[in-house]
């Protein structure tokens, strides 16, 4: 059974969103902006800027949880390295979350869905894509993440009758998508928040990993991720 924790720190920069949730004895703080070329220089302020107001720091947490992808592989990085670093430095073990399921569960919060089909513009004319369902208020994986190129039987051996949409993928891609006009469009759950991978790591089935196993999802085979130096 996985341990139940509950002072986290969660960072996301996977997609145009900078964001950083912190879940400090039953209270929360977070801060987020759409700055998707400026994440390595706003990351650790929005960290230190939650810290801060908690009046706590890295060694009273119990974990990190960090978006590890799909999406911008420059963004996925950047999350994936400084939580490497935040958990080395602090000893801390890490919840690696999609960003794909952040969506889901945006959507689960915001509008109660019972079901949500998540699209992440992929760029190069591809979308990153998966099905999830509203378990007891997670979300819960129909399908794993994957990529390809958006097309109107991309979803044929589903029924989404009534499911609903989140991430960047419908901003381009829904008459293609979404032709017979089966699903429910939430325009407020574009990008991934981190105080929804926080909900994850606490009631979902995500389980923590150590900081030198910790990778990220790229979907896309011929990415390659460096780790470390020495780890």
């Amino acid at each position: 059974m996985k341990p139940i924790m509950t002072n986290l720190l969660a960072v996301d920069t996977s997609t145009e969103n900078c964001s950083v949730a912190l879940q400090w004895q039953n209270t929360f703080f977070s801060e987020a902006i759409e700055s998707p070329r400026e994440h390595s220089q706003r990351l650790l302020p929005f960290v230190e800027q939650v810290l801060q107001q908690a009046k706590t720091d890295l060694n009273q947490l119990n974990g990190l949880v960090v978006g590890v992808g799909p999406g911008s592989f420059t963004g996925v990085r950047i999350g994936v390295s400084m939580a490497q670093g935040l958990a080395f430095s602090s000893e801390l073990p890490v919840f690696p979350v999609s960003s794909l399921q952040a969506l889901a569960q945006q959507a689960i919060r915001k509008h109660q869905a019972e079901a949500v089909v998540a699209c992440i513009d992929a760029r190069m004319g591809e979308i990153y894509y998966a099905l999830y369902r509203n378990n007891s208020g997670v979300a819960e994986a129909v399908t794993e993440p994957a990529v390809a190129e958006p097309s109107e039987t991309l979803f044929a051996d589903y029924n989404i009758q009534g499911f609903y949409t989140a991430g960047t993928g419908w901003d381009n891609y829904s008459e293609i998508l979404d032709p017979k006009k089966q699903l429910k469009h939430s325009g407020d759950c574009r990008l991934p928040l981190a105080e929804d991978m926080l909900t994850l790591a606490t009631k979902g089935n995500v389980l923590a990993v150590h900081a030198e196993n910790l990778e990220p999802l790229y979907v896309r085979n011929e990415v390659t991720w460096k780790k470390l130096p020495g780890r």
